[in-house]
């Protein structure tokens, strides 16, 4: 393995979009093929705003096509091959990488942060509704959060939306320590239970050293990011959570496990070194000798392509912020806005809406970036894409009702 390669921006760009699984042919999109999705990219963001679906149903139709969302329940309900935990969000993750997670479960029970700090504090505080919660779901089994009474003696306080909400707050704290887990959903609703009676038999229960951990974890990253930084790799998967991280690379590299690459005309600044694993070198090779099929897809605005901003921006020389929080008269793109990912680049943008009612798909808006390809045949792809999105969400129709910008109009519409 050599130790240090130069790789074009396009090549690095098209081994990130491959090992996203946002290249080449799609697989039947079946429970199994879902499950080897989840492993690619290591989880799934959570985020319950539905105006044209949840994320994670958008990053996997972006892969999958037109799956059925029921093989995501069976996954996470029945085979429990799948759960609820905090990867580099609130996330779906996997149960076989349930070690990875507990060494993080641990740490929130015992680490000496000053969140946890807090945390451990304000639970000591509150034992009365602690103590309610565990006996409640032990007697009864899952249960929704509005179905436990608030017996906290000193109400929860922070500057965002959780000040006072004193039940979910501990329901969180419990399941941050690994004590509770979510069982099920009613609608977006949690269903709590003991995570004891949530793991599957067969789920790995080794206790891993924090180097080993963070060897794991890093060799994850960094296998679904195809190349990266060390920043980017600690943004990523378990994000925030690399102790000893520049160690663990050095030994990784003096293994042959990982090298480092330049990668060419990059658009921001490189973040120091990058690296590739040793596991995608073949793969790294093939693209650099013309194997490689694109696609037209949209992404979920937190796709895990672009979930690391300042990586997108870099990579790709894609500006991208949600401005879901920005007044309407603020916005620059809209309110739910999906990028546009034509081959190796990001070309613009859609505003959608999902009308369930009258079962249409309404584009508010449709963007295009200043160096996008303008010609019929991408604006084709572009309206083939939205057309797949609309089958998948149960539209009949789509509709136009905004600004189309560059030369895609007589294409799209």
């Amino acid at each position: 393995m050599t130790a240090h390669r130069t790789v074009s921006l396009s090549s690095a760009r098209r081994l990130a979009i491959s090992k996203q699984r946002l290249a080449g042919p799609r697989n039947q999109p079946d429970a199994d093929t879902i499950l080897d999705t989840v492993r690619d990219l290591g989880c799934l963001q959570l985020d319950p705003i539905s105006v044209v679906a949840r994320s994670h149903q958008l990053v996997l139709w972006s892969r999958l096509g037109n799956y059925n969302l029921a093989d995501v329940d069976k996954l996470l309900w029945e085979d429990r091959s799948l759960f609820e935990y905090w990867a580099h969000c609130a996330s779906i993750v996997l149960t076989e990488d349930y070690p990875v997670y507990s060494h993080r479960m641990h740490h929130n029970l015992t680490g000496d942060t000053p969140q946890g700090a807090r945390m451990r504090e304000w639970l000591n505080e509150n034992r009365q509704l602690c103590d309610h919660i565990m006996s409640e779901i032990t007697e009864k089994g899952p249960m929704r959060s509005s179905e436990f009474e608030d017996k906290a003696a000193d109400e929860w306080y922070s500057s965002g939306w959780t000040s006072g909400r004193n039940v979910s707050k501990m329901l969180d704290t419990l399941w941050w320590r690994g004590i509770l887990m979510v069982a099920g959903r009613s609608g977006i609703q949690k269903l709590w239970d003991l995570t004891e009676r949530c793991l599957p038999q067969w789920t790995p229960r080794d206790v891993l050293e924090t180097e080993e951990l963070v060897r794991r974890a890093a060799q994850r990253s960094l296998r679904s990011l195809g190349v990266a930084s060390a920043n980017q790799i600690k943004n990523n998967f378990v994000r925030g959570y690399y102790p000893g991280l520049t160690g663990v690379l050095r030994d990784l590299l003096a293994e042959g496990l990982i090298a480092r690459v330049d990668v060419r005309n990059l658009a921001g600044k490189s973040g120091g070194d990058w690296y590739i694993h040793r596991d995608d070198l073949a793969l790294l090779e093939n693209i650099e000798e013309g194997e490689w099929q694109p696609r037209t897809t949209l992404l979920s605005p937190f796709d895990n392509l672009i979930c690391d901003r300042a990586r997108s921006e870099t990579l790709f020389d894609f500006n991208f912020r949600i401005e879901i929080y920005v007044p309407k008269e603020q916005r620059k793109f809209g309110y739910y806005v999906l990028p546009i990912l034509h081959g190796d680049r990001l070309i613009g943008r859609i505003d959608p809406t999902m009308d369930r009612k009258q079962k249409r798909l309404v584009i508010n808006a449709v963007h295009t970036e200043s160096d996008a390809p303008l010609d019929s045949e991408t604006g084709s792809a572009v309206r083939a894409a939205i057309d797949e999105l609309a089958c998948f969400l149960g539209a009949s129709q789509v509709q136009f009702t905004g600004q189309v910008s560059g030369g895609w109009g007589a294409a799209l519409q």
